[in-house]
C-alpha cells in the first residue's frame, strides 16, 4: 500500500497541470521600477501601482528539477510492498518533496497566482493564514504537493479571507523564497497578500 501511495503521488504532480487553474498566457514584467518598492510605496489600487506578473505553477519549479529520474532509479512500477526498495523509495519520495528547490529569481517580485485554499486552521471562516495549491484535495484528501508547489500565504492585518477550504482564488501580492513546514504540508514559498480574489 506504501509504494502504491508514493506512486499516486508522483502521478499527481504529473497530473498537476491538468487540474489547476488555467495560466498558460506568457508573462513578463509590466514595468522598468522595482516593483517590491512600488507595492511597498503605493496603494495597489491606485493607477499608478505597478501590474502584478501573473505566474503558473511551473514556472516555480526548476528547469532542471527531475523527479522521473528518482522513479528509473528504483524501476517503481516493479516494486511490491514487501520489498525493502519500496520504503526506501517512499522516504527518498518524501525527502525529495520537502526539500524541492524553487526559483530564487522570483524572490521579491509582485505577483498574481492562482490556486485552492488550505486554511491551516480547517475549520476557520475567516482565513488570516493558508497554503496554497495546485490542485484540489492536496494536503486534506491527497499527499501534499512538493513544497515547490505550495505557497504560504499570509493576508494584511484586518484582511483576512472571507471562505472555506478548497477555494478557488487567485492571490496578489509580493512572493518571497521562505520555507515554512506545517501539518498540512511543507512550503517553499510565502506570499505577503494584498489581494485574494475569487478565481474567474
Amino acid at each position: 500500500m506504501r509504494i502504491f501511495m508514493a506512486l499516486n503521488l508522483y502521478g499527481l504532480l504529473a497530473a498537476c497541470d491538468g487540474n489547476n487553474p488555467e495560466t498558460t498566457r506568457p508573462v513578463a514584467e509590466t514595468t522598468a521600477q522595482d516593483p517590491v518598492t512600488v507595492a511597498r510605496q503605493a496603494d495597489v489600487t491606485a493607477p499608478t501601482a505597478p501590474e502584478p506578473i501573473e505566474l503558473d505553477w511551473d514556472a516555480l519549479i526548476p528547469a532542471d528539477w527531475q523527479l522521473d529520474k528518482l522513479m528509473d532509479e528504483f524501476d517503481a512500477e516493479d516494486l511490491s510492498d514487501d520489498d525493502p526498495r519500496a520504503q526506501e523509495l517512499l522516504e527518498k519520495l518524501k525527502t525529495f518533496w520537502r526539500e524541492a528547490p524553487v526559483v530564487e529569481d522570483h524572490d521579491g517580485k509582485f505577483v498574481k497566482l492562482p490556486g485552492f485554499v488550505v486554511p491551516l486552521e480547517t475549520d476557520a471562516k475567516s482565513i488570516r493564514e493558508f497554503l496554497l495549491v495546485p490542485y484540489y484535495g492536496a494536503c486534506i484528501h491527497t499527499p501534499p504537493p512538493p513544497a515547490n508547489q505550495t505557497v504560504y500565504v499570509v493576508t494584511d492585518i484586518g484582511h483576512a479571507y472571507e471562505g472555506q477550504l478548497f477555494d478557488t482564488v487567485w492571490v496578489t501580492g509580493v512572493l518571497k523564497v521562505e520555507k515554512l513546514s506545517s501539518k498540512l504540508g511543507d512550503a517553499g514559498y510565502r506570499i505577503e497578500a494584498r489581494f485574494v480574489e475569487p478565481y474567474q
